[in-house]
């Protein structure tokens, strides 16, 4: 196809909704897009077990997950930026002194290096995912781990960036925040992809709201903040549409002109 094009799509506040639904709108509209032979990527902070439900519904089989730390093309896993398990290994103990738990995060599961925490209850609750990570204080251990969870209130995670340059800190929930390597991001995984797919710069699109597509959508040509996001996003994007409970996927698309 002569104008095919590749768009990225964040999960959270942009394909869902708060309430984690998929408005019929906005699977209509991506199902067009594979239609018309455009590429269709998932860009998120999830891991890869936490949105295989809609990868099926959208038959979408490349994403970037993890904030680009583990990247997947047709089905195959073509990048992986893991941690550093001994600087992880740091974090954890400093988080424990201070009654911030941590979870530990693979392209498979997740487990939390404390029992139970109500931190981790409140904010993973917000995720409406069907499940939880389960105890398993010493999973770090001869794994490559792509993300992590710290939980603690904001503005305690500076103690963190001071003491651990080598992770950068991403929050996602007031009492959480993503641990990913130093200068990993979005825009990191879509460099991957965009190599191998070939596509030109001016037919690249990406969609987002949140603070951690902020590097994804200043990369790409053609950005596009969501109605619902935040003010720093809709700043750096060069366009913004309605809210993702608004049809705002549809609406960007049609702005853009590629329905």
């Amino acid at each position: 196809m002569k104008n095919r094009s590749v768009i990225f799509f964040d999960i959270d506040g942009t394909l869902l909704t708060h309430d984690k639904e998929l408005p019929p709108l906005t699977k209509e509209s991506i199902f067009k897009l594979k239609k018309y032979e455009h590429e269709v990527v998932i860009s998120t902070g999830r891991a890869p077990f936490m949105f295989e439900e809609l990868r099926e519904e959208l038959a979408i089989h490349t994403f970037v997950s993890y904030n680009g730390q583990y990247v997947v093309l047709d089905g195959e896993v073509i990048y992986k930026n893991p941690l550093n398990i001994s600087s992880l290994e740091k974090l954890t103990e400093t988080g424990l002194r201070n009654n911030h738990p941590v979870v530990f995060m693979d392209h498979e599961d997740m487990k939390a290096n404390v029992a139970e925490h109500a931190y981790i209850k409140e904010s993973m609750d917000t995720l409406k995912i069907n499940r939880f990570p389960s105890f398993d204080p010493e999973y770090y251990k001869g794994r490559e781990l792509y993300q992590s969870l710290l939980f603690c209130p904001e503005g305690e995670e500076k103690q963190y960036q001071q003491a651990f340059p080598e992770f950068d800190f991403v929050r996602w929930h007031p009492l959480s925040v993503d641990v990913i390597p130093k200068g990993g991001s979005k825009a990191k995984g879509i460099e991957q992809v965009v190599k191998e797919l070939k596509i030109p710069d001016e037919r690249h699109y990406a969609f987002g709201d949140g603070l951690n597509d902020i590097e994804m959508l200043s990369i790409v040509e053609n950005s596009v903040a969501m109605g619902n996001a935040v003010e720093k996003v809709k700043r750096v994007a060069k366009h913004v549409t309605k809210r993702v409970d608004e049809n705002g996927i549809f609406h960007g698309l049609k702005m853009l002109g590629l329905l």
